[in-house]
């Protein structure tokens, strides 16, 4: 017998609903249903959980080789919960250009450091898109941090795709409008990004 009849099987046995299992569990009824249906697997907390209200070992309620693809699948989600934890944190670094002097600016004869706020003698065709980039890529990264655990498939598929475009608009744009110092910066959280999506593809 699989894990999904086992569960079924348990829970029928105590008399109880996949609604009042999922409030024990502290899980959604959704969740209940995936799992009962074979469409997937608890984590491991959750299977601690299961076998501790039903006072089962983890043995008995999987086999061999769903431990295996449970353990992997807890895994990649624990790298995924690291690599969305380190980009989120990249995007929201951004935040620096704001109060410290990674801008270059005129001034007579010589080029003094700034903060972007502080940045004044620039045309406003530049220092919009200073703005505009770095405000972007700082609120993308407290949304990485803030919906980590969010399971949308179209924001799994889009939030790290998007927080690598932003970082290389930003590259661009500091490139092309000679900040060194902002796209040095910008190109070694970019670096980083893309080592980490290499190491878990």
């Amino acid at each position: 017998m699989e894990f999904h009849e086992k569960l079924q099987e348990l829970r029928k046995q105590n008399e109880m609903t996949q609604e009042e299992l999922a409030k024990v569990l502290y899980v959604s009824r959704t969740a209940i249903s995936k799992w009962e249906s074979g469409r997937g697997y608890p984590n491991i907390e959750s299977l601690k959980a299961i076998a501790g209200f039903f006072k089962v070992s983890l043995d008995e309620l999987l086999s061999s080789g769903e431990i295996l693809v449970i353990a992997e699948e807890d895994h990649k989600q624990r790298e995924r919960h690291y690599k969305n934890l380190v980009f989120g944190l990249l995007d929201v670094c951004v935040l620096l250009f704001f109060f410290l002097p990674f801008f270059g600016q005129r001034d007579g004869d010589t080029v003094e450091a700034v903060s972007l706020l502080s940045l004044s003698v620039v045309e406003a065709y530049l220092k919009i898109p200073y703005l505009l980039i770095s405000l972007g890529i700082v609120l993308w990264g407290i949304f990485m941090l803030a919906f980590q655990t969010c399971q949308n498939t179209v924001w799994l598929k889009y939030k790290e795709k998007v927080s690598v475009t932003l970082s290389t608009l930003g590259v661009v744009i500091f490139i092309i409008s000679q900040q060194p110092y902002a796209a040095v910066l910008s190109f070694a959280f970019l670096v980083i990004k893309a080592i980490m999506l290499i190491k878990w593809a």
